[in-house]
C-alpha cells in the first residue's frame, strides 16, 4: 500500500529542510518580499505621517474657521496670494467673529518648506499664543522666528543668520511647533518678497463661541469664497480621502505586490525543476497532486513569514532612524496597514507560487525518477 504523510508537522516539515538545503536562494526571496513589506509601509507612513502632522499644525493655529479663494486648495503650499487684506476688516466687524489673522504663505523652493507671513499681534491671539523656548517674537522686517523642530534639525540658534525665499533673516525666537508653518516672518516682509502688495493667501477666523453661526455669516459675505470650519478640514486631511494622493499609494503597492510575486514566481518555478526526482520519488510514496501543492505552497508561507518578520523589523528601523536624523519628517504606519502589508505580502508570494505548484504536481512519477 502506498504511504501518505499528510499529518501536519510532516507538510511543514520538508519545506523548512528545503529552505535550509539553499540558503542563499531562500534568503534572496525572503528580501524580496520583506522589500515589498517595506515598500508599501514606508510609503503610506510617510504619506500618512505628513498629512497628519499637517493636519495636526494647522489646528494648532487656534483658529475656528479658515476662508480662502475660490477652488483653494487644502495644501496651502498651492495656495496663491489673491485675497485682498482688506476683506480680514469686513470679516472681523460680524458679529459671531472674535479674531482674523491674516497670513500669506510662501513656498520656499530651496528647502520645500512652507513659510507664513503673518501680523503677530492678530496671529498669536488666535490661540494661546506662541510658546518660546528661547528668544522673543520679531521686532524687524528682517526677523524670523522657527519651531523648535526645524530649529533641531537645522543646529539653529539666537541671532543665527537663515535664508529663507532668498532672503537673510535672523532668528529671534524659537517657539514649540505645531502653529502651521516651521518658519514665520513678518507679513509685510513676506509680501515684499512675494510681489503680492496688500494681498494673503488665507484668513484665519476665531469665532466668539459658536463656530457654525460665525461661518453662516462669513459665507453670506463672501458667498464665492471657499469657508471651511476647522472641523471640516481636519475630516478632508486624511491620506486614505485624498484623491491626490490615492493614485501614488495605488502604485506603490501594486509595485510591492509586483516584486514579491515575480521574485516568488522565478524561485519557486526554478526550485521545482530542480526537485524533478524528489517530487517523482513522493508521488511514488503516495502523496496526491493536492499533497504536492500544499508542499509548494507551505515553503513558499515559510518565506513569507520570514520576509515579513525582516520587512517589519527594517521599516520600524528605518522609522526610528528618521526620526532621529529628520526631526521635521513625521512617519505614522496605521496598523491597518500593517495588517493589508502582510496580507498583500502573502497574496502576492502564493499566487507566484501557484503555477509552480500545479506544475510540480502534474509531474509524471516514471518520468521524474528519469529525469537528470
Amino acid at each position: 500500500m502506498p504511504v501518505k504523510f499528510r499529518n501536519d508537522f510532516t507538510m511543514w516539515r520538508f519545506p523548512a529542510n528545503n529552505l535550509r538545503a539553499r540558503p542563499v536562494r531562500s534568503a534572496l526571496s525572503a528580501v524580496a518580499i520583506a522589500l515589498q513589506v517595506v515598500l508599501i509601509l514606508l510609503m503610506v507612513g510617510l504619506t500618512t505621517g505628513v498629512v497628519a502632522e499637517w493636519a495636526k499644525r494647522v489646528e494648532g493655529v487656534g483658529a475656528d474657521i479658515m476662508v480662502q479663494p475660490p477652488n483653494a486648495s487644502i495644501f496651502f503650499a498651492f495656495s496663491g496670494a489673491v485675497l485682498r487684506e482688506s476683506i480680514g476688516g469686513a470679516i472681523a466687524r460680524l458679529d459671531g467673529v472674535d479674531v482674523v489673522s491674516p497670513v500669506l504663505i510662501v513656498t520656499d523652493t530651496r528647502n520645500f518648506g512652507v513659510v507664513y507671513g503673518i501680523d503677530y499681534e492678530s496671529f498669536n491671539a488666535l490661540s494661546k499664543g506662541f510658546l518660546f523656548r528661547k528668544g522673543r517674537p520679531f521686532a524687524g522686517p528682517d526677523e524670523a522666528l522657527a519651531d523648535d523642530l526645524v530649529a533641531a534639525a537645522r543646529k539653529l540658534k539666537i541671532g543665527d543668520e537663515v535664508t529663507l525665499l532668498g532672503h537673510e533673516f535672523t532668528v529671534s525666537g524659537i517657539v514649540e511647533h505645531g502653529k502651521g508653518a516651521r518658519f514665520f516672518i513678518p507679513l509685510r516682509t513676506a509680501q515684499e518678497i512675494a510681489s503680492a502688495d496688500k494681498r494673503v493667501s488665507i484668513f484665519y477666523v476665531r469665532s466668539k463661541g459658536d463656530t457654525e453661526r460665525a461661518r453662516a455669516e462669513v459665507v453670506r459675505l463672501l458667498p464665492n469664497y471657499r469657508i471651511r470650519s476647522m472641523a471640516e478640514y481636519l475630516t478632508l486631511m486624511n491620506s486614505s480621502n485624498l484623491p491626490e494622493l490615492r493614485p501614488f499609494i495605488r502604485s506603490m503597492v501594486g509595485l510591492g505586490v509586483a516584486i514579491g510575486f515575480l521574485v516568488v514566481l522565478l524561485t519557486m518555478h526554478t526550485t521545482v525543476l530542480e526537485r524533478t526526482r524528489e517530487m517523482g520519488i513522493l508521488k511514488a510514496l503516495g502523496f496526491s497532486r493536492l499533497d504536492i501543492i500544499r508542499l509548494v505552497v507551505c515553503e513558499t508561507l515559510l518565506m513569507v513569514v520570514l520576509g515579513v518578520v525582516v520587512g517589519l523589523a527594517c521599516t520600524y528601523g528605518a522609522s526610528a532612524v528618521l526620526r532621529r536624523t529628520a526631526p521635521t519628517l513625521t512617519i505614522l504606519i496605521p496598523f491597518a496597514w500593517v495588517v493589508r502589508a502582510i496580507f498583500l505580502a502573502a497574496v502576492g508570494a502564493v499566487a507566484g507560487a501557484l503555477y509552480p505548484a500545479f506544475r510540480a504536481a502534474q509531474c509524471d512519477p516514471v518520468d521524474s525518477l528519469a529525469y537528470e
